[in-house]
C-alpha cells in the first residue's frame, strides 16, 4: 500500500522517461537531499564529517567512474588510484602555475588530463579485453607512480614527491571548515552522479552495454566499438581524476603518489562488486559499506574480546571478511547491494499479495 506504481498515470513521454517515475521514488530522494545538504551539515560532528562523510563520497565518485567503465560498458581496469593521482597533481599544478584560476575550474581541467591519460591506456582495450585488458591498466597504476615521484616538476621539486593542495577558494569564499568542506564535495558528487544517471539512458549508455553484454553483436548491428570503448575509458577517467583532486583538496590536504597505489585501485574495485554494477547508487553502497565495515569489525571485536587485541587482528580479519564478502555477492548476488535494494522495492509493490 505505501509503495505503488498502479494508479500512477503517466501521460507524457517525459513522464516516462523520468529517472524516478514513482512519485515515493521522488519524495525520498528530496528528503535524501534535504537531509544530506541540510541536516548533515548543522548536527554532525567534525570527525564525521572529515573522516567519514568526505572520503566516502570522493571514494563514491571514483567507484561511480569506475562503474562507468566496467559496469556499463564492460571494460575491466585496475588503474584506478592511477587516474586519481593524475587528477589531483594536475589540480595542485594548475592552482601552483596558473595565477588565478578558479577552483571549480581546476577540478574539471584535472578531470580532462585524467581523461586525456585514460584514453592513452584505453588503445588497449581496442584489440584485448578481460584479464589482458586488466594488465594493460595495471601498467598505468606502476607508470604514474614512478613519473610522480621521480619527475619533480610535478610536485613542485618536492624530495619525497609529496604536495599540500592550496586552500580552497570559492568567489573569495573560503572552503576552510569540515561543513563546508563536505558541502562542497557532496555538490560535486550529487552533480556527477546526476550525469551519469543520465548519461546510462543516452544512446551513449545504451551503446556501452551493448558492448559489454556482446561487442561483436554490437559491431555488427552498427556501434562503433572503437569510439564507444574510448568514450567510456575517457569519461570513467574523467570521475577519477575529479575524485583524486577532491581527496587532495578536501579530504586530505597533503598527498604522496604511494596514496593512490594498487591497493586504492582494489579497493574501489571491491566497492564497485559489493555495490552492484552497472548501477549509480551502487557506488554509494558500495563506499558506504568498505568504509563503514571495518570501524562495525572493531567495534564487534572489542565487545566480544573485552580486552586488548593482537595487532594486527583486526586488519587480518578485515580482509578475510572482505574476501568472503566478494565471493559471496559473485555467487549468490552477482549485482550486488544494489540489487538486493532493487528486489526490496519490488516485493514492496507486491505486498501483501503473494507473488
Amino acid at each position: 500500500m505505501i509503495y505503488r506504481e498502479a494508479g500512477q498515470f503517466r501521460t507524457t513521454y517525459a513522464a516516462d522517461e523520468r529517472i524516478f517515475p514513482i512519485t515515493q521514488d521522488r519524495v525520498a530522494m528530496a528528503i535524501l537531499l534535504v537531509v544530506a545538504f541540510v541536516v548533515v551539515p548543522l548536527t554532525a560532528s567534525s570527525y564525521a564529517l572529515t573522516a567519514l562523510l568526505v572520503p566516502m563520497l570522493v571514494l563514491a565518485l571514483a567507484a561511480l567512474g569506475l562503474n562507468i567503465l566496467t559496469g556499463y560498458a564492460g571494460q575491466f581496469s585496475l588503474g584506478t588510484a592511477a587516474f586519481m593521482s593524475v587528477g589531483a597533481f594536475a589540480a595542485y599544478n594548475f592552482q601552483l602555475r596558473v595565477p588565478g584560476i578558479p577552483l571549480l575550474v581546476t577540478f574539471a581541467l584535472a578531470g580532462a588530463v585524467a581523461a586525456g591519460v585514460g584514453l592513452v591506456f584505453g588503445l588497449p582495450s581496442l584489440r584485448i579485453k578481460g584479464f589482458y585488458l586488466a594488465v594493460a591498466t595495471l601498467a598505468a597504476q606502476f607508470f604514474v607512480d614512478w613519473l610522480f615521484t621521480k619527475v619533480g616538476w610535478f610536485s613542485n621539486d618536492s624530495p619525497s614527491g609529496t604536495i599540500t593542495a592550496q586552500p580552497m577558494v570559492i568567489a573569495g569564499f573560503p572552503i576552510d571548515t569540515p561543513a563546508r568542506r563536505y558541502l562542497l564535495v557532496l555538490s560535486i558528487v550529487s552533480v556527477l552522479a546526476l550525469v551519469a544517471k543520465n548519461l546510462s539512458r543516452t544512446a551513449t549508455g545504451r551503446a556501452w552495454m551493448a558492448v559489454r553484454d556482446m561487442d561483436v553483436a554490437a559491431e555488427v548491428i552498427g556501434i562503433p566499438i572503437l569510439r564507444t570503448k574510448l568514450i567510456a575509458f575517457g569519461i570513467s577517467s574523467f570521475y577519477c581524476g575529479v575524485a583524486g583532486a577532491l581527496w587532495a583538496f578536501a579530504y586530505l590536504g597533503t598527498v604522496e603518489p604511494q596514496a593512490f597505489d594498487l591497493q586504492r585501485s582494489f579497493q574501489i574495485l571491491f566497492m564497485v562488486i559489493i555495490g552492484g554494477l552497472g548501477t549509480v547508487m551502487g557506488a554509494f553502497l558500495g563506499a558506504a559499506f568498505i568504509l563503514l565495515f571495518p570501524l562495525f569489525l572493531n567495534w564487534v571485536l572489542h565487545l566480544v574480546v573485552r580486552g586488548e587485541l593482537r595487532p594486527g587482528l583486526a586488519s587480518q580479519l578485515e580482509l578475510v571478511c572482505f574476501g568472503a564478502l566478494i565471493i559471496f555477492f559473485l555467487v549468490v548476488e552477482p549485482h550486488g547491494l544494489a540489487r538486493l535494494w532493487q528486489i526490496t522495492k519490488e516485493k514492496l509493490r507486491l505486498w501483501p499479495f503473494p507473488h
